[in-house]
């Protein structure tokens, strides 16, 4: 199976097969799928044809639609076997096709997963397209930041887009709501595919301006059309920091602005959402990828509530993740009839896409992020057996009845430290809670250093602000506190490092390095999106 992903010389290696003679039953086949692929497709567009009906369609969503949900994306799988070159040559190199072309999976997990590595990058964009055809009017290519290695190119079609904006534009209208919304969209722009396809679906419920992440147009843009608008800024979350701080530094009035933002493409530690909602009235979070949708899932104020729960009680957290999961995940509701998710045997989310107007179909496709997935129903039951914690999730319930996605991250984005698994939600707790320094920093990111003796320890690198001025001393305090933060928040989430602090003091030997703007790790051009973990200089 091809595993090039990440190649300099992707583009030369990637294989462009033809979608094979069909026979005439094959072909008959194929017409079935695709006319029942595109009933089920448009019943669904046409309940989400409105904002209105959208939020209708949310809060009345059965559990018997998930049965409905898997079904059309057990067709789409079907129809990719006949109808999309790669996706044929992957059934038939994994052994999937029978000699008259008819698949041998019969249930929806007996089809194999797709990835960057096994797909993306080892066929072409026009071969993962039906009928191997991508050229069209209206197609749009987007490309992915590149945070994980080399950026990748992704097509979407012009019906697609119009999905992905009556979805964001539908949500947002939910848990945004306002008579005169007005989006600053901080996102960057150009070709990747959050950026134009946030600021084209918002433009349905509000004005929008594609400011990019330019602090200073950002502060023109809130000083030239005043406090009379309820403004919604789209960034990434470190980015929203950033904004937060400048703003302090340049006194602007929060009293007299309504500021409340929306972020992604990135996990967000309650403790930076603690210190964004200083300022800022509301900050909620969507889950996507550029692999996928941008439109995959979403916070409400129940999820962000249940999620401040499970962090306060731990009882709570074990009954909902199990003995002995130190991690607190990201909540979001997701729509199955939508997008259709899956949790593999590692605890992978795997996504098919339920849709017969997505230009390159994404079918059971693994982008590499651990999860879990719990119908809404049954958190509501077991939060509801204790009043307690019914009234504190219940205030501001938005009545979504869609199921939820739990989100731990990327598996590969952890550092393994004295019998725990640091992840870099765990170094921003550390940063944010109850820091008056946290202004400072920029970003973060992890490493390991070797020590004589064949020992290793884990290392915090900090990138202080442009403007940073931390006086004589400064950069040694910011380390201390910022090393006691996450000790502390370790000692609290973790029993194993817990255990282990207290029989080896040497367990507390986590180093912090602060650096200037630019240098260090930080030196050079950087990703659209931070990169959390970086490798010592040899």
């Amino acid at each position: 199976m091809c595993q090039s992903a990440g190649s300099d010389r992707l583009d030369d290696m990637k294989s462009s097969p033809r979608l094979a003679r069909l026979t005439l039953r094959d072909r008959w086949r194929r017409t079935r799928l695709r006319a029942y692929s595109g009933t089920l497709t448009s019943i669904y567009h046409v309940v989400s044809l409105r904002p209105g009906l959208w939020r209708l369609m949310a809060r009345s969503y059965h559990p018997a639609f998930d049965r409905i949900a898997a079904r059309h994306a057990l067709l789409a799988c079907r129809l990719g076997s006949v109808d999309i070159p790669a996706y044929r040559d992957l059934l038939l190199k994994s052994g999937l096709l029978l000699e008259h072309g008819r698949p041998r999976a019969r249930g929806l997990a007996d089809f194999p997963e797709t990835s960057k590595q096994n797909y993306a990058g080892c066929y072409d964009e026009a071969s993962r397209c039906p009928d191997g055809r991508m050229y069209r009017p209206g197609v749009t290519v987007d490309e992915s930041s590149g945070s994980t290695g080399r950026p990748y190119n992704w097509v979407r079609g012009p019906q697609e887009l119009r999905a992905i904006y009556r979805n964001v534009a539908g949500y947002v209208s939910l848990v945004f709501p306002g008579e005169k919304l007005f989006v600053i969209n901080a996102y960057s722009m150009g070709a990747w595919a959050t950026g134009t396809t946030t600021g084209n679906a918002l433009s349905r419920i509000a004005m929008v301006k594609n400011t990019g992440p330019d602090l200073e147009k950002i502060i023109d843009t809130l000083a030239h059309f005043g406090p009379d608008y309820d403004y919604i800024v789209t960034a990434y979350p470190p980015f929203l920091k950033h904004l937060r701080d400048r703003l302090d530094a340049a006194g602007f009035d929060w009293e007299r602005y309504r500021l409340r933002g929306m972020v992604g493409g990135e996990g967000m530690t309650e403790a930076l959402r603690d210190y964004l909602e200083e300022r800022f009235e509301q900050v909620r979070s969507g889950y996507g990828a550029s692999d996928l949708t941008i439109g995959i899932a979403a916070e409400t104020n129940f999820t962000v509530r249940l999620r401040k729960q499970l962090a306060a009680d731990r009882e709570l957290r074990c009954e909902l993740l199990g003995p002995g999961e130190q991690r607190l995940p990201m909540i979001f509701h997701y729509n199955p009839l939508e997008t259709y998710l899956e949790v593999n045997g590692q605890d992978e989310i795997v996504c098919t896409i339920n849709a017969s107007t997505c230009l390159q179909p994404k079918l059971r496709y693994n982008v590499g992020d651990e999860g879990m997935l719990i119908p809404a129903r049954r958190v509501e039951a077991l939060i509801a057996r204790d009043p307690g914690r019914w009234a504190g999730c219940r205030a501001g319930h938005d009545r979504m009845k869609l199921p939820l996605l739990l989100v731990f991250g990327r598996k590969d984005s952890t550092i393994s430290y004295m019998g725990a698994n640091l992840y870099p939600q765990d170094v921003e707790y550390g940063l944010y809670t109850g820091n008056p320094m946290a202004a400072q920093i920029e970003r973060f990111s992890l490493s390991l250093a070797e020590l004589p003796g064949l020992e290793s320890r884990p290392v915090v690198n900090i990138e202080l602000r442009p403007e940073a001025d931390l006086g004589a001393g400064g950069a040694a305090t910011l380390a201390a506190r910022c090393r006691d933060g996450v000790l502390a928040h370790l000692t609290r989430v973790s029993r194993d490092f817990a255990e282990s602090l207290s029989e080896d003091p040497a367990a507390a030997d986590l180093q912090v390095r602060v650096f200037s703007h630019g240098e260090g790790p930080f030196r050079g051009p950087g990703t659209i999106k931070n990169v959390y973990l970086t490798k010592e200089p040899a």
